[in-house]
């Protein structure tokens, strides 16, 4: 009944007071952003939802677009801005998806909605982690975030599927505003993003190059 029903509202109220009280900080970042990109702060890309259909998720950008003499992006590395490396460590390039919230897109608490391309690589089992939306934090995120294997993420996410509950998503987010002040699993070792998901034996050390 919670997951069905009731989390919508306890996400759309919470998300519309988060993203009131949380304006300024929004606001101020668009414009710092604005200025560090020349143009654009936002970084939009097309994710599956709820039953796999497709949202524009919305986050502050954190990499700019240089490219080699081929015209390949360079690696995330070479990309990523100081202040965009700021935004990320602190987690605040997640705020725009607020607005995701608002709309009906996404949850404040769910699996966290990843690239389009994955849907056709997911076995059975995996698929099942879009039959809730997609949220800003999950329990995979507080269970290792991006330091964890693609096979351990998605079982997490369908045991949230299985297990979604008001409590578990208080939990969820209480450890998630924890881990965010601490700074854990920001992400894997070294590297801005994760492996390329190739499917269930996936052995890819290609990374996503994305933001």
């Amino acid at each position: 009944m919670y997951c069905k029903i009731l989390k919508r509202f306890f996400d759309l109220l919470a998300a519309l007071v988060l993203f009131i009280a949380l304006s300024p900080i929004i606001l101020l970042l668009s414009i710092v952003l604005f200025v560090d990109f020349k143009g654009n702060p936002f970084f939009v890309q097309r994710r599956p939802g709820l039953n796999n259909r497709i949202f524009r998720l919305i986050k502050f950008k954190t990499m700019n677009n240089n490219r080699d003499e081929n015209g390949n992006l360079l690696p995330d590395k070479a990309r990523i801005t100081a202040l965009g490396r700021f935004v990320r460590s602190s987690s605040m390039d997640e705020l725009p998806q607020l607005i995701n919230v608002i709309k009906g897109d996404m949850s404040l608490v769910g699996p966290r909605p990843l690239l389009e391309k994955y849907i056709p690589l997911y076995n059975e089992e995996q698929i099942r982690r879009h039959e809730v939306r997609p949220g800003i934090t999950g329990w995979s995120q507080i269970n290792g975030r991006n330091t964890i294997t693609w096979e351990e993420k998605f079982k997490m996410d369908v045991w949230y599927v299985d297990n979604c509950s008001l409590k578990l998503d208080v939990r969820i987010l209480l450890l998630t505003i924890k881990k965010v002040i601490l700074r854990e699993g920001i992400n894997l070792g070294n590297e801005i993003t994760m492996e390329v998901f190739k499917g269930k034996d996936s052995n890819s050390s290609t990374k996503d190059n994305k933001q």
